[in-house]
């Protein structure tokens, strides 16, 4: 008999077994489905993992109607076929549990981790309870900590809140987009799948409404004129003291008044302030920064951190926290930085310091401080982890380090009766930035000494015509911080959230843009049932679960509450769906339209559409001006296709963009015979795909499915 502990991933179960084993632990399983044998002392102990959830919710009864509120758990391979591969780890740890006779739960401590554990432990195990161990790094001492001190029982709020919040994103997400998807079905007997959900639709519209700003925005032409001063060897440019003139009869007079050979310093204004550490990281600041310096999806950014957390190197990279409470041993963790060629320097200094105290924000977190490095030595990590660690540890030397000191130099400079500002800005002491490193980027604009009354030779005098630009465009890190700020998902949730409504079609770009059938949804919802789309019901149900895992409320009574919010909501839908289905039909079938237009045909100057065989079911590029014009190409199988509105200088036909889900775009022209494939084209598979191609081609002009106006025999949109 042995002690049965159960973690969350492969590579957790080893690094547990290998931090508590007296010697090497006995390997056992296949590829990573492996499990561990080890003693600690006398007694026995098993380490297995899980790979995720290993349950999933599913509707009881047969139906696909709305809205439905029977649902149970079931193993996550039946209940979809992408989870597959989840049923070895099932079986092992079936099979191990016959003969354990204690259990640990040894998964993430969060909600999501301690669902996953339960639902291990009641469902496989048929046990009531288990042990729980309790850590934020992967680390030997923390898991050896963690493992003694480990806990007699599961953390019931902790369970209870997670699993309120898996029934309430199945009750939001299930019958919300049965709901669309039925809405079109019933009004104009197409299908097509829309998808909404409890926290998806309040972000999409937020999303949307951003957009309609920028899209209702009107430029409006101004005027600016810069002052080219000679100071010294150096031309420094100034203002004028109003930054935007909107009438250009006042421009051109000003510019012809300050057109005079020296301009007197009239007044000189020097502020010196201070610039605080950063705050240590939680989720969103390092997700929305991983962004910002690298360019990763918060998806990605969050997938690398998580493979960081699991080698040993970061602490754990969901949290709420901003502050790093000293029970991390900041001298420890420094000591061992220090061991490293990179962050020797920067990590003597700190330990020199009498004390070190780091600064910190406002938010907490209960279960994990703020993300921080262990001081592990990083060992195989890819190119991309290399760069997410360097960022980590940097800030963590940081929040240690003093205010910067730095100085703002106004001014103000009069020619003919024209005002001119002349700005300075200089760092006196760098305090934390210089201990950033390559993150911390200070503009410097240094003046050599200038006093009152001086005069400065003008070099010239420039009148630069402008327009006022619309509002800009959240990035995928600034939009994660305003969901954060509006209550809007959780630490672990928004990424996914973010990378949800790209991969229905709903937004697109790093800068980010709602496309058409995203506004559409958006709009539709808010003019008929805009409960749908409520930040305020979202933040509502989201307190209501925080709640529960305070344990001042039960999770049945607030899944009552929102079975009957649901019912209430759709009902209100359901009197309304014909004319929401109309709506979404014509804006999808637009949508789609434009979307298969790619551009002009290199051979006839017709246009090249998106084209789709329904009994191959692969995807092609023909020409309008078929038979007259054979030209077609095969497409990418997989992916979400867009018009670039740009050609390939080599061939001259359009080029596409591909975005496949959790991968990174690519961008290619539609010509497989293209110079630029050349090193990579397979001519004899060419020929063959060719002549599939041509075949689908003709196949869907007899067919009547190669233009927009005949219809399919599935009636799919």
């Amino acid at each position: 008999m042995y002690t049965l502990i159960i973690a969350e991933k492969p590579t957790a179960a080893k690094k547990i077994a290998e931090a508590l084993a007296d010697k090497r632990p006995r390997q056992f399983g296949e590829k990573n489905a492996t499990w561990f044998e080890f003693k600690v002392g006398k007694k026995k102990y098993v380490s297995v993992p899980a790979v995720g959830h290993l349950f999933s919710l599913k509707q009881e009864s047969k139906g696909w109607d709305y809205p439905r509120f029977d649902v149970t758990w079931i193993p996550s391979f039946e209940a979809r076929r992408t989870a597959a591969f989840s049923k070895i780890y099932f079986e092992n740890i079936q099979k191990l549990a016959k003969n354990a006779n204690d259990f640990i739960v040894a998964t993430d401590y969060d909600t999501e981790g301690a669902v996953i554990g339960y639902n291990i432990v009641r469902f496989i195990c048929k046990r009531k309870n288990a042990k729980r161990m309790k850590f934020s790094t992967m680390t030997k001492e923390d898991l050896t900590k963690a493992f003694k001190s480990a806990s007699k029982s599961l953390d019931k709020n902790l369970i209870e809140s997670g699993l309120a919040r898996h029934y309430l994103d199945w009750y939001w997400g299930i019958n919300l987009t049965r709901a669309l998807t039925l809405s079109i079905k019933n009004a104009s007997k197409r299908f097509k799948i829309l998808s909404a959900g409890r926290v998806q639709g309040p972000v999409l519209h937020m999303l949307a409404k951003h957009e309609k700003k920028i899209k209702a925005f009107k430029s409006k032409p101004f005027w600016q004129l810069i002052l080219k001063i000679k100071i010294g060897k150096k031309i420094h440019d100034a203002e004028y003291i109003d930054e935007k003139i909107w009438d250009k009869g006042k421009a051109d007079k000003i510019l012809k008044n300050a057109k005079r050979k020296y301009a007197t310093v009239q007044k000189i204004e020097k502020k010196v302030y201070k610039q605080k550490p950063p705050k240590p990281y939680n989720t969103t600041s390092l997700l929305a920064d991983i962004y910002r310096y690298f360019g990763y999806s918060p998806q990605q950014a969050l997938n690398i951190a998580e493979s960081l957390y699991q080698a040993g190197l970061i602490s754990y990279p969901r949290t709420s926290s901003e502050q790093l409470p000293a029970s991390i041993g900041y001298k420890k963790i420094l000591s061992n930085l220090s061991k490293q060629v990179s962050y020797k320097k920067t990590a003597q200094l700190l330990l020199e310091k009498d004390k070190l105290e780091p600064t910190s924000g406002r938010r907490k977190d209960p279960a994990h401080p703020a993300v921080f490095p262990t001081g592990e030595v990083p060992k195989r990590i890819g190119a991309k982890q290399k760069k997410v660690y360097d960022l980590i540890v940097h800030r963590f030397f940081a929040v240690f380090g003093e205010p910067a000191k730095r100085e703002s130099v106004k001014i103000l400079l009069d020619i003919n009766g024209e005002k001119f500002i002349l700005r300075g800005k200089r760092t006196i002491e760098p305090g934390w930035t210089s201990l950033y490193g390559k993150y911390s980027k200070k503009e410097e604009i240094i003046l050599p000494e200038i006093n009152e009354k001086d005069k400065l030779p003008i070099k010239n005098v420039e009148q630069l015509e402008k327009k006022t630009q619309p509002p800009q465009r959240y990035s995928q890190g600034s939009v994660l911080k305003e969901m954060q700020e509006r209550g809007l998902g959780t630490k672990a949730t928004r990424a996914q959230i973010l990378q949800t409504l790209y991969n229905r079609g709903y937004i697109i770009g790093k800068s980010i843009e709602v496309t058409d059938i995203g506004l559409s949804v958006s709009n539709i919802l808010e003019r008929y049932v805009p409960e749908i789309i409520s930040e305020k019901l979202t933040r509502y149900f989201e307190n209501e679960t925080e709640k529960i895992e305070l344990g001042k409320i039960r999770r049945i009574d607030v899944l009552e509450e929102a079975k009957k919010t649901i019912t209430k909501i759709l009902a209100k839908f359901k009197k309304k769906e014909k004319k929401i289905g109309k709506e979404l039909t014509k804006s999808v079938i637009e949508t789609q339209e434009r979307r298969s237009i790619l551009g002009k045909c290199p051979k006839c100057g017709g246009i090249l559409k998106v084209h789709k065989s329904w009994r191959t079911k692969k995807r092609f590029v023909g020409c309008s001006n078929y038979p007259k014009c054979d030209y077609g190409q095969p497409l990418p199988r997989e992916g979400l296709i867009e018009p670039t509105g740009k050609v390939c200088p080599e061939c001259g036909s359009p080029i596409i963009q591909v975005r496949r889900v959790g991968k990174r775009p690519f961008r290619t022209c539609v010509n497989i015979d293209c110079p630029t494939k050349k090193d990579w084209r397979d001519d004899n598979l060419l020929k063959a795909v060719r002549k599939k191609s041509r075949a689908s081609t003709k196949k869907a002009k007899e067919n009547g499915t190669f233009t927009k106006n005949n219809k399919n025999k599935k009636n799919k949109i």
